[in-house]
């Protein structure tokens, strides 16, 4: 899975085959040490790897050092157009930069940031948005294409390693998913550069999940990628969830798997409603199992048989099973209770 070459987050590695790390990036303003820390630690309890945060000014650079020093995982500062932010928020601790080397000034700007970098080691994420290429690149192309995306990373790729700095990390994000995945796909064929997913202005909770899984999702399965943002218009935690559930889903991640059908004129029971407890219950256990939630006996013990737990409604009763095989029944207003009774007593 991933690059070949990795680097060095704090303690998070990147590429190199170490799994898919995910991160989030914080809303509040820097600048507020104490609102900033507290939503860091939010998504440190939610699953987060990494953190990124603004850095507009150099209130907020200078605050990293005394963020740093309440929090639990890397910290990225995100940089645009001004090297003396990159630079005081190197000095201030920050394990990683986001900077676009062509927008923070000329080259001896861009020569300082690679000094400090390289002095102490802190990789630099190169983020290319289909939004924020050169007027030169786009004409070029005719448009804002995947090899113009591809070109514009490696123009900044070029003005790092001119100064001996090749610590990087890249991406190449677009709200267009397909143009997405294949300005990802360029990189990875033609680079050997750790790659960070994600689908950039992906929107609303609901529209961002599925372009985010649908574009993120459709990389890791090719084994593109290396770590990942879910970028939505929604609470940054809810960012780690989905993370965790695209990854999940491909097997890259422990934890719960649900397996539920859908609704039929066979259903006899509330199976929305028991299928939401069910999930809420296991996302508060920290489990590696497969739990299956199953409105009748046709889509019963036999098509949830790979569910190492499970139930199926009926009429009055439902039955709890397991690899396919009956347990027990239980009326339906101890259904739940006894699956999960089921669970814990084999955990």
């Amino acid at each position: 899975m991933g690059s070949k070459k990795h680097i060095d987050v704090g303690d998070v590695k990147i590429g190199g085959g170490s799994f898919v790390s995910l991160q989030s990036m914080t809303n509040t303003k820097t600048a507020n040490i104490a609102e900033t820390v507290d939503q860091i630690k939010s998504l440190e309890e939610c699953g987060c790897d990494i953190v990124r945060i603004a850095v507009p000014d150099m209130v907020s650079a200078d605050a990293i050092s005394e963020i740093k020093k309440q929090i639990n995982i890397p910290l990225i500062a995100d940089i645009h157009f001004d090297y003396k932010l990159a630079i005081r928020a190197a000095e201030a601790g920050a394990d990683k930069l986001r900077i676009n080397p062509g927008n923070i000034g000329d080259a001896n700007c861009i020569r300082f940031v690679a000094d400090i970098c390289k002095k102490k080691d802190i990789p630099i994420r190169i983020g290319v948005n289909s939004g924020s290429m050169s007027a030169k690149i786009i004409e070029r192309h005719g448009g804002i294409t995947a090899e113009a995306m591809y070109e514009s990373a490696m123009e900044n790729i070029t003005l790092l390693n001119a100064w001996d700095f090749d610590d990087i990390c890249i991406s190449v994000k677009a709200s267009s998913v397909p143009l997405t995945i294949e300005a990802y796909r360029l990189l990875n064929e033609r680079t050997d550069y750790p790659l960070h997913l994600g689908v950039t202005e992906a929107g609303t909770e609901y529209m961002g999940i599925v372009k985010s899984a649908i574009g993120i999702g459709s990389l890791l399965a090719d084994g593109i990628g290396d770590t990942m943002r879910v970028s939505l218009t929604a609470p940054v935690e809810n960012e780690i969830a989905a993370g965790l559930a695209i990854l999940r889903s491909l097997g890259l991640r422990s934890g719960y798997e649900l397996i539920s059908c859908p609704t039929c004129g066979r259903c006899k029971i509330d199976l929305i409603t028991l299928a939401n407890e069910v999930e809420r219950r296991l996302a508060t256990m920290g489990t590696n199992i497969t739990v299956a939630v199953m409105g009748c006996a046709v889509n019963g013990p036999g098509e949830a048989s790979r569910a190492d737990y499970g139930i199926a409604g009926g009429d009055a009763a439902g039955v709890i099973f397991s690899k396919g095989k009956v347990l027990k029944t239980a009326p339906m207003e101890r259904l739940v209770e006894e699956l999960f009774i089921a669970i814990e007593n084999d955990c």
